[in-house]
């Protein structure tokens, strides 16, 4: 199941991504309000494994340290975004992730992408699981049971594509990580993004005019 929660100032879409037989999740981008964020967790009574940031920009991280002192969940990011994690974050990564790494959530399972563009370790998560079904704010018409989902942080939004002219910012990494990694995905795979509503990866090959 996937539960969207909007966060902070800059409306960060942080996600709960979790399996309701087992009650085991994960957290994706725990920006801000982590108050918000604990009281869905509960709501829902799961066991949070993991602490995932898709990047270190302070509205994805901010509250990872309330989380994770009160779930006592791993903490996890991309090494490469450590300089950006360090410098708004006081929590320590328990460990990195790394291209194709399997991260297991009940029965489900997310499978690590590095897409550095809008930061150099950016990443996104790519899972799918026949029995996963949308819920909480994030059903999208005409999603189905069997299709498969991918978090893209802040590397592709619905109608655009992260900023790069930030510190480690770059726009042809950005363009090769969304040619090679996200666009070869089905046309009906629901993509989540950081920010914004879901789409489809078909819908914005089409409509994107950043693509």
């Amino acid at each position: 199941m996937i539960k969207k929660i909007v966060v902070g100032e800059l409306e960060t879409n942080c996600y709960l991504f979790y399996n309701e037989e087992k009650k085991e999740g994960v957290i994706i981008d725990p920006g801000a309000e982590s108050n918000k964020i604990l009281n869905e967790i509960n709501k829902l009574n799961l066991k949070i494994l993991y602490i995932i940031n898709t990047h270190g920009h302070a509205d994805h991280i901010s509250a990872d340290e309330e989380l994770k002192k009160f779930t006592q969940a791993k903490l996890l990011i991309h090494k490469a975004d450590l300089s950006w994690f360090n410098f708004f974050s006081l929590s320590t990564p328990d460990a990195y992730l790394e291209e194709k790494q399997i991260i297991k959530v009940g029965g489900s399972s997310l499978k690590v992408f590095h897409t550095p563009g809008h930061s150099e370790g950016s990443v996104c998560l790519l899972g799918v699981n026949p029995a996963l079904a949308c819920k909480g704010g994030v059903n999208r018409s005409g999603s189905h049971l069997g299709e498969g989902f991918i978090f893209t942080g802040d590397t592709l939004f619905c109608g655009g594509v992260g900023r790069v002219d930030l510190p480690g910012g770059d726009e042809r990494k950005l363009f090769r990580s969304l040619k090679e990694k996200i666009l070869t995905l089905p046309a009906n795979t629901i993509f989540y993004p950081g920010h914004g509503p879901e789409c489809t990866i078909g819908e914005e090959r089409k409509h994107n005019p950043f693509l």
